[in-house]
């Protein structure tokens, strides 16, 4: 059989034409492989509560990150995953947590593909600690016996006792909070609640005037104080209420010795012996 060559021609044209659009089909159902794993979140910080830590983070920019890992460690060397969470979660509670552990986070992004991003570099670390509310002691003048507070096992003491931290006073109407001499205490203003002081201050402590046995400052409702105490702890108070015989105040209390990490019972070791100060002495004020 012979074709004619008008034959041939469109033959060849419907080939190519064919030909030409397999290829184009084909193109089409070619899979995309993604090797690429998002950025690292940025801007860890940790929030330290009572037995619990309290991790937050930035979101990594790509539009394809599918979770983040959260990952923690002991000596911010050995990094072991914790759980994941969510692209739309930036945050995680790390709870029943003994306080006093010193515990180091990071976190990295995922995509839906299976790509993981480095961990992320900011040195996140926090240490758990205890805290209580709406603790109330009384006034040193007239309730002596439950006008301290101690740190050893966070209760109202005497204020003459050997562990008492500070202790409140009423003086014609004006409210003093008061440490001994071998303690220090610092007002840091008025504040939102008890967490918004992080970290005990480096200096800037109530001087001891000459002729006292005592530091003290003015008691203000809403107002955060920081203690260090006589055998080097740090602990921090905020007062909710005040009349003429009580003072009621929030604290929390770091159980590392030095560790001014305020948002972490040790073993308090050091011994003081109160009844050598022969009550306390503050000149006319």
């Amino acid at each position: 059989m012979k074709f004619s060559k008008i034959t041939l021609h469109l033959l060849l044209t419907l080939t190519l034409a064919f030909g030409f659009t397999a290829c184009d089909d084909d193109d089409d159902d070619h899979i995309f492989i993604d090797n690429e794993a998002p950025s690292a979140p940025t801007n860890l910080k940790i929030y330290t509560g009572d037995g619990e830590l309290h991790v937050t983070w930035d979101f990594s920019p790509e539009e394809d990150v599918d979770g983040y890992s959260i990952y923690e460690s002991d000596d911010n060397n050995n990094f072991t995953r914790l759980t994941d969470v969510n692209y739309d979660v930036n945050y995680y509670i790390d709870s029943g947590l003994d306080n006093g552990r010193v515990v180091y986070y990071a976190v990295t992004a995922f995509d839906a593909s299976g790509n993981e991003s480095d961990l992320s570099l900011d040195e996140a670390v926090g240490i758990t600690r205890p805290e209580g509310k709406n603790q109330v002691i009384k006034d040193y003048l007239r309730f002596p016996g439950l006008s301290g507070f101690t740190f050893n096992d966070f209760s109202a003491v005497s204020f003459d006792s050997d562990i008492c931290d500070f202790f409140f006073e009423n003086y014609e109407n004006t409210y003093y909070i008061n440490v001994w001499d071998d303690s220090e205490l610092q007002d840091m203003g008025s504040t939102q609640d008890i967490y918004e002081i992080e970290f005990a201050p480096d200096g800037g402590w109530i001087p001891l005037v000459s002729g006292e046995n005592v530091k003290y400052t003015e008691a203000i409702i809403g107002h955060t104080y920081v203690i260090w105490t006589f055998d080097g702890y740090y602990g921090k108070i905020r007062i909710n209420s005040l009349t003429g015989e009580t003072m009621s105040f929030d604290w929390a209390f770091q159980l590392l010795e030095g560790e001014k990490m305020l948002k972490a019972s040790g073993n308090r070791t050091i011994k003081r012996n109160i009844s050598t100060k022969d009550g306390v002495k503050k000149l006319d004020r």
